[in-house]
């Protein structure tokens, strides 16, 4: 019996090892020759399979994009898959810039319904817009075709992006929508200031978000938070320039959500059009509310209207001016907001 203990046991343990090395995936370069992606040619399809090999897989894997530029026509990344993905960006993605081959929606790179995504890498996602700025007639012409947005995440949970760039984005920069626990950490956005209806990370309707050390420089707001966003935290971000960061708006549509648990704080806003506002339509169609809204240590750099609540908000005339919102905004704190303004008021309160 002894014998026999003594022949089974390194098998055992052999056998051990074996499953745990079987665990970890290896890294699913999209140049590798199973893949075929090169340099400086599109690797749309390259990437796809890819994510058809990580989303199947039972071990956590990783994606590799790495360092030099590759042309992407775009598409949405669709789970839900058995395991994490990293996805590692190391070199640039670039999209086609006269729009052309893109996907029929506005959606340049998707991600939806993923639990457990890591977007990293430190490299580049260039939607190469300064084309589409140029033709966005959107500020007079309502019936304007949207443009694409940079990343869109899509009911996403427990998930980080970390240091990774989102450039010259034709529309938003990044869209999150009905997503959870998510980090967004080390985050850079770089688009020129003239570049319209670029805001930087757009959310809605989503929970347990954190914004964390991010650095945004766009021609919209840098950080714009739609309703039935619950539950942010922003913490060091630098704003510059764009249009602050802003609540809303809100009160447009009869079926949004409300607002709550937003905080803003260690941020410093440089030569931007706005500081720290709340925007909301006058003439809501249904009543809504926007609560526990709080900002503090923000440091202002010559900032037009540092601090707004603006229930008026009305622009390309699309509203009944005069008629009261129905937001009701509630426990709401600005505190150790300082710096300086190109305005000569520093705090308004505009309402009906």
């Amino acid at each position: 019996m002894g014998l026999k203990l003594k022949n089974v046991l390194p098998m055992f343990v052999f056998l051990l090892l074996a499953s745990t090395a079987k665990a970890q995936s290896a890294a699913l370069d999209v140049t590798s020759a199973k893949y075929g992606g090169k340099p400086d040619s599109d690797i749309t399809q390259a990437l796809e399979k890819a994510w058809t090999d990580a989303c199947a897989s039972t071990a956590p894997s990783k994606i590799v994009v790495p360092k030099g530029t590759f042309k992407f026509v775009g598409t949405t990344f669709k789970g839900p898959c058995k395991a994490a993905i990293e996805f590692q960006l190391q070199g640039t993605l670039q999209a086609p810039a006269d729009g052309s081959q893109l996907p029929k929606d506005d959606t340049w790179i998707g991600f939806d319904h993923v639990d457990g995504l890591t977007l990293s890498g430190g490299g580049t996602f260039d939607g190469q817009g300064a084309l589409s700025w140029k033709n966005n007639d959107c500020n007079k012409n309502r019936q304007c075709k949207s443009k694409h947005i940079n990343l869109r995440f899509h009911f996403l949970t427990n998930s980080k992006i970390l240091d990774v760039t989102s450039k010259d984005s034709k529309n938003f920069h990044v869209n999150l929508q009905k997503c959870e626990k998510v980090e967004i950490n080390g985050f850079t956005v770089s688009a020129p200031k003239e570049s319209m209806n670029t805001d930087g990370i757009h959310i809605g309707r989503s929970t347990g978000i954190d914004i964390i050390d991010t650095t945004i420089g766009t021609g919209d707001d840098c950080i714009s938070i739609g309703d039935g966003t619950k539950d942010l935290t922003v913490t060091n971000v630098t704003c510059g320039p764009g249009h602050g960061i802003a609540i809303g708006s809100l009160g447009r549509y009869p079926e949004e959500e409300p607002v709550s648990g937003i905080n803003i704080k260690k941020c410093t806003l440089t030569n931007t059009t706005n500081g720290v506002r709340i925007k909301t339509w006058p003439a809501s169609p249904k009543d809504g509310t926007a609560s526990d809204i709080h900002f503090e240590d923000i440091t202002m750099v010559n900032v037009g209207n540092p601090i707004l609540i603006d229930q008026e908000y009305c622009p390309w005339n699309e509203c009944k001016k005069g008629v009261p919102s129905k937001v009701k905004i509630s426990n709401v704190s600005f505190k150790n907001i300082k710096g300086t303004c190109t305005d000569p008021v520093a705090v308004k309160l505009a309402y009906v």
